[in-house]
């Protein structure tokens, strides 16, 4: 059946102005880093997407590497793309990274020109695309200059096989330096992709004066905390669960110091009639220097309920504050050596 979009999509959705750019992201956005390779029906993949764009939401984030395995977030959402979404392109936010680990050998990782702009070429031809809007930098590397990074980024906006450059997990300080650097090479720097959630919270530590004083957006990814936050584990690990397998949230992050913040977390969600999950993001959007939260979905319900934050009441002051007594640093942070690269 050929899909047609609700017609009502923009009523649905609120946006926010990506730093000092002409770009307005809708407050939530969605992820494809889980959920969207070979391991989930493709059915259920294109029944998320089309929700996802049916209630305003505009962009959508890939990586080279998302799966598993690597490579098949882009195909498969190439082809809903190309099946679905096509006549939408031009409504349509797509982004994709390279800076992890993407082929074998020493030019399919980390920072250089070679490998940023190969994968680029990849990510295209994955998707059937001839530009992504957003191509970023997945991570700082301490070994590679930054100029050469950022060359890279200017050569694909320049070259027109990207709309707009942007950054993930970098330090404040290289945030700064990536910023002056693309800058003087006639670049804007669009956005920063950190982690932050309510218990991974380093980038009030400096970084988002950074990016306020550069004119840069904020989508803050696992505002979920990697599915802690989600309420699934106040009662221990489900089996199938995301901690319950190798993967970006292990057992041991699991301590009853952790799930004893996330229970009272809970609670004050149900006081304001939200969802631990509604909670957490609508916390990461407090901040106005945030742009976007960034979320993943396993289902249209998963879905329809992340994206319910956005509509909710603004917090009080009694309400944050008891919220900041339980927003402690829990030691999830997996992406915190790439973002102390100064």
């Amino acid at each position: 059946m050929t899909y047609v979009a609700a017609a009502d999509r923009y009523e649905k959705a609120p946006y926010r102005r990506c730093g000092a750019s002409g770009i307005r992201l809708p407050e939530v956005s969605l992820g494809l880093w889980q959920n969207f390779g070979d391991e989930t029906p493709l059915d259920t993949q294109r029944a998320i997407l089309r929700r996802a764009f049916d209630l305003g939401v505009t962009h959508f984030d890939l990586a080279n590497n998302y799966g598993p395995p690597y490579g098949t977030a882009e195909v498969n959402f190439g082809r809903i793309l190309r099946e679905d979404l096509r006549p939408y392109r031009d409504e349509l936010i797509i982004s994709t990274k390279a800076g992890w680990d993407m082929w074998p050998g020493p030019y399919g990782d980390l920072g250089s020109r070679k490998y940023l702009l190969a994968s680029l070429d990849q990510s295209l031809a994955r998707m059937g695309l001839e530009y992504v809007d957003i191509f970023y930098s997945h991570r700082a590397d301490p070994d590679t200059p930054l100029e050469e990074t950022m060359g890279a980024l200017a050569t694909a906006v320049q070259q027109g096989k990207a709309l707009y450059a942007g950054i993930s997990s970098y330090s404040p300080q290289r945030s700064e330096q990536a910023a002056e650097l693309l800058r003087q090479m006639g670049v804007r720097l669009l956005i920063h992709q950190p982690s932050y959630s309510l218990l991974n919270r380093w980038i009030e530590h400096g970084l988002l004066d950074v990016l306020q004083a550069q004119g840069v957006g904020c989508i803050a990814f696992s505002p979920l905390a990697q599915g802690l936050l989600t309420g699934k584990y106040l009662n221990g690990i489900p089996a199938g669960s995301r901690a319950s397998r190798p993967g970006s949230l292990s057992a041991d992050q699991l301590t009853e110091a952790n799930l004893a913040h996330v229970r009272k977390l809970n609670e004050l969600a149900v006081a304001r009639g939200q969802t631990l999950a509604q909670l957490a993001i609508s916390w990461v959007l407090r901040d106005p220097r945030v742009t976007s939260a960034l979320i993943g979905a396993s289902s249209v319900r998963q879905l329809e309920e992340n994206l319910a934050a956005a509509a909710a009441p603004a917090f009080t002051d009694l309400e944050l504050a008891a919220i900041d007594a339980q927003a402690v640093e829990a030691g999830i942070n997996l992406w915190a050596g790439s973002s102390e690269v100064s």
